[in-house]
């Protein structure tokens, strides 16, 4: 088993390497075993989306964080791949759930601000990284500013700035990279990617995203796929259903699984 700071230092390569990181998001461990066993995985990522809908609860940290934990934790003993983790918000303490997330095998994680006040936001991130310091990884923290997501109908030149302000900050404060989620253009993921340096930016794909080729040659880090995944799963499963309902059966592809 390779240790957690050779882990570590893998991620954060993967994320400075001029190829695109891609990683398809999971949620429990069948699904880090299946997306791992694909050749070209590298790594591997978990949704907090997708692990709090398995357990019953809403997205927005209603799943107890011990419980989250836990999931994250699972996924990272079953693989061999470096494992970032959702950690959504830090669950009101940053820091600390940096710390149970390292101890579980965890080399790098997404954090939210929520857009909460930008010292607040700084304050977090650096509690993050200096809970990597403490553990002795160097750790992979994907600082997520939520500009986009919340933008509501906002002027998009202000949120643009926004996003970038907020991503400087962060950077400032330690983290490696910046997940600026949302539906972006072209013109976007160009001024975000000038104003925070090549491989400093990562991005989530969505129907209608920039393709993959595009997002490498403007200097993306990474993309993931958030909750798509398990809606693309679930969707796969409820045509199942549909199909069976109807009085059809397996469709013929159907792959074994080890």
């Amino acid at each position: 088993m390779t240790s957690l700071a050779a882990k570590a230092t893998a991620l954060l390569d993967l994320h400075t390497a001029p190829e695109l990181l891609k990683v398809v998001n999971v949620w429990d461990v069948i699904t880090a075993k299946v997306v791992a066993d694909v050749e070209g995985t590298k790594a591997l990522a978990t949704a907090s989306h997708s692990i709090a809908a398995s357990y019953g609860y809403p997205d927005g940290e209603r799943i107890p964080v011990d419980l989250m934990i836990e999931a994250v934790g699972r996924i990272a003993a079953a693989v061999d791949l470096p494992v970032t983790a959702d950690l959504e918000g830090g669950y009101g303490d940053a820091g600390e759930t940096v710390r149970k997330a390292i101890g579980v095998g965890v080399v790098g994680a997404n954090l939210e601000d929520q857009m909460k006040p930008l010292s607040e936001s700084v304050a977090a991130v650096e509690a993050a990284m200096k809970a990597g310091e403490a553990e002795g990884v160097t750790f992979v923290l994907n600082a997520r500013t939520d500009a986009f997501v919340k933008a509501g109908d906002r002027d998009p030149a202000e949120v643009l700035a926004d996003a970038i302000t907020r991503g400087k900050a962060y950077l400032d404060a330690g983290a490696p990279v910046v997940f600026v989620p949302g539906r972006l253009d072209e013109a976007a993921v160009e001024a975000l990617v000038e104003a925070f340096g090549p491989r400093r930016l990562t991005v989530i794909g969505a129907p209608g995203s920039l393709p993959l080729a595009r997002l490498e040659a403007l200097g993306v880090a990474r993309v993931s796929y958030g909750p798509f995944s398990q809606r693309v799963a679930l969707t796969a499963l409820q045509d199942l259903v549909l199909d069976v309902v109807a009085g059809g059966g397996l469709p013929e592809d159907t792959r074994p699984l080890n």
